[in-house]
């Protein structure tokens, strides 16, 4: 056996799906084993893999065991050469395995490599090669100073930033993400230390491989997508406190006492730093806005209350208290009507920020009524600085919006651009997809990948890609994974990471389309949700539709039982319904793909109903199915049983 791959998955079934698809396609005439460790996932993996993927090894747990466990339960059943420690949310090349092991059978000195990684855009991720985090470079990374010198040797250690990412390097930590490592070394060295719960074991087994005399490489002429999930959220302060702690471990272990007590001070120093600047942040990102309102809305009271009093009185007619207290208070009650009226939440909405400064007036003018006549100074005044503060809020939103500030984006529901890279058959498929799952997109077109195939909407080749972007103004590229190699998907990524462009990948077969648009957010995901009808919510709402029409035609039965041929076989029906052993409506019966539809009662009648005058083929069959239990609705049924009730004593 010469590779033995190892995937540990938890609750990332599309993502595992799509990894799966371009590993088996990698491991074409390389002896391999597969398997799957799935730490009590509850998204539907285990079922994925026994339908979809019945050659895997897999490893069902009932608990989450961590990383490090799960990976050596499958290590210890491993026979190849070379043992892969894989992320399920990766994509590698078809050539990745054969390129790596060629490497390791030339270098018998290699014990663990890694390879060249980017994001779902195409960016370089930088954790692709690192350093050893000793205590000062550890200090550097924390303390942001190796951002600064990225291509310093003393400062840039971390992520060895120094290194040219295109070439060949000894490298001191491997990323756990991909991590090849040599059957021989493990067995020397002991396996994953499962002291490490989610990370920091990358880092201890890199180490060990150094320590038993080995080397680790960073292999950059194979190049994998690692899309960056939400359990690697690096701005959460639950990541600073799991990650460094896990570094204290390592210190300890690996570290003299005294090492290791300074790696765990200015770790804990890190921790309280990162917690105090992650509070400050959140403390300035909630009142910086309201704060810079409060003063654009003041400063047009200094000019609006010079020009009332000089309009209709004299100057210094209104006392100082005016503008140092009763604007003040205006001014808190026009930023708390926003604040209630959602008008600070993102995206920005305007019609939000009018309702806000509206109710705002409102409540105002009620105070203003009711306090002492003293306190009253003009009504006029609170009109204008409602008026002033609405048409100010509203202009600089907009003006942010214009200069492109990520936060004060517009609430605009802009409809996406979409192209899609295969063969017209399958582009089809995907383009079905795309329309099932509802976001709001336009379909531009399809990129044919040769000239032989030019479809119906065909806009160019794949060779054609980026004049085909700027052109079209191509908002995001869709490649069919059963038409293109990965390595080709990974090719135009990296080609393509000038234009602000998102990709997705729609796996073969699949009801599925992938992608991610930053490192540090989770990979965008459309998938057609055929588990609405599957809902407790929906179910109970079908029982009772079920038993009220089944009492309703049972009460009606003497004035309509002699529309019907088979008598007996309405009254059947009837209580059959009322026991549950059957429902008004039920899936269209077909052979071979109820099975991957939420489970549904028998039903009298069928979506097929509502085109009774159509010879539905088995497609257009599956289809409605599929849309029936996607997209569940009453008034669904009740259509159906409007249009089909001749046909409730079949």
């Amino acid at each position: 056996m010469e590779l033995s791959i190892v995937i540990v998955n938890y609750n990332v079934k599309y993502f595992l799906e799509q990894c799966l698809h371009s590993v088996l396609k990698a491991l074409t005439n390389i002896k391999s084993e597969v398997f799957v460790v799935d730490n009590n996932s509850v998204d539907g993996s285990a079922q994925l893999i026994r339908e979809k993927f019945p050659q895997i090894n897999f490893i069902e747990n009932q608990e989450n065991v961590g990383f490090s466990k799960a990976n050596n339960q499958a290590i210890r059943l491993a026979e190849g050469k070379y043992i892969l420690l894989l992320n399920p949310d990766t994509i590698v090349e078809e050539n990745t395995f054969s390129r790596i092991i060629d490497f390791m059978n030339q270098n018998p000195e290699a014990g663990g490599l890694g390879v060249k990684m980017i994001d779902g855009k195409g960016a370089f991720l930088p954790e692709s090669k690192r350093g050893l985090p000793t205590p000062w470079v550890a200090f550097y990374k924390m303390f942001g100073i190796s951002k600064l010198f990225p291509k310093s040797k003393k400062f840039g250690k971390y992520h060895l930033s120094y290194l040219d990412e295109n070439e060949i390097h000894e490298v001191d930590v491997l990323a756990g993400a991909f991590m090849l490592l040599r059957k021989k070394t493990l067995d020397e060295i002991g396996l994953l230390d499962e002291t490490f719960f989610m990370y920091g074991e990358d880092i201890d087994l890199s180490y060990r491989i150094t320590l038993g005399g080995y080397k680790n490489y960073y292999y950059p002429e194979t190049t994998i997508i690692h899309y960056k999930g939400e359990s690697t959220k690096k701005g959460s302060l639950n990541y600073v406190k799991v990650f460094y702690n896990a570094m204290i471990i390592f210190a300890r272990k690996h570290f003299s006492d005294g090492n290791a007590k300074v790696f765990s001070l200015l770790i804990h120093l890190a921790i309280y730093f990162r917690a105090l600047l992650s509070v400050i942040k959140r403390a300035v990102g909630k009142i910086y806005l309201p704060v810079l309102d409060g003063l654009i809305i003041f400063t047009g009271y200094l000019f609006l209350t010079s020009y009332w009093e000089n309009a209709r009185f004299e100057s210094g007619y209104y006392p100082p208290e005016f503008l140092q207290i009763v604007v003040p208070v205006y001014i808190l009650f026009w930023l708390l009507g926003i604040l209630l009226s959602g008008g600070y939440k993102k995206p920005v909405n305007l019609y939000k920020i009018s309702r806000g400064v509206f109710w705002g007036t409102i409540s105002i003018l009620l105070v203003y009524s009711l306090v002492d006549e003293r306190f009253r100074f003009s009504r006029a005044l609170i009109l204008l600085g409602s008026f002033w503060a609405v048409f100010v809020l509203l202009l600089t939103r907009i003006l942010f919006h214009w200069l492109k500030f990520k936060k004060f984006r517009l609430d605009i529901k802009k409809t996406k651009k979409i192209a899609i890279v295969g063969h017209s058959l399958e582009a089809e498929r995907v383009k079905k997809i795309l329309e099932a799952t509802q976001i709001q997109s336009e379909l531009a077109g399809f990129i044919a990948l040769d000239k032989t195939d030019k479809g119906v909407g065909f806009m160019g080749e794949l060779s054609q890609l980026t004049e085909i972007i700027r052109i079209n103004r191509i908002d995001e590229i869709v490649f069919c994974a059963e038409n293109i190699s990965s390595a080709q998907i990974i090719r135009a990524m990296l080609d393509l990471t000038q234009l602000d462009i998102d990709y997705k990948i729609a796996p073969p077969e699949s009801v599925s389309i992938i992608g991610s648009n930053s490192i540090h957010t989770a990979g965008d995901l459309y998938v057609v949700n055929v588990n609405a009808i599957s809902k407790t919510s929906n179910k109970q709402i079908k029982r009772l539709f079920d038993f009220k029409i089944a009492i309703i035609i049972l009460i009606l039965s003497p004035a309509i039982i002699w529309f019907f041929k088979h008598k007996s076989k309405l009254f059947l029906n009837i209580f059959n319904v009322l026991s549950s052993k059957k429902s008004w409506i039920g899936y269209i019966p077909e052979k071979g793909t109820l099975e991957n539809l939420p489970q549904l009662k028998i039903g009298i009648l069928n979506p097929g109903d509502l085109f009774s005058e159509l010879n539905l083929d088995t497609e257009k069959q599956s289809q409605l199915n599929m849309l029936y239990a996607k997209d569940y609705s009453l008034l669904t049924d009740a259509e159906i049983l409007f249009k089909g009730w001749r046909n409730l004593d079949n």
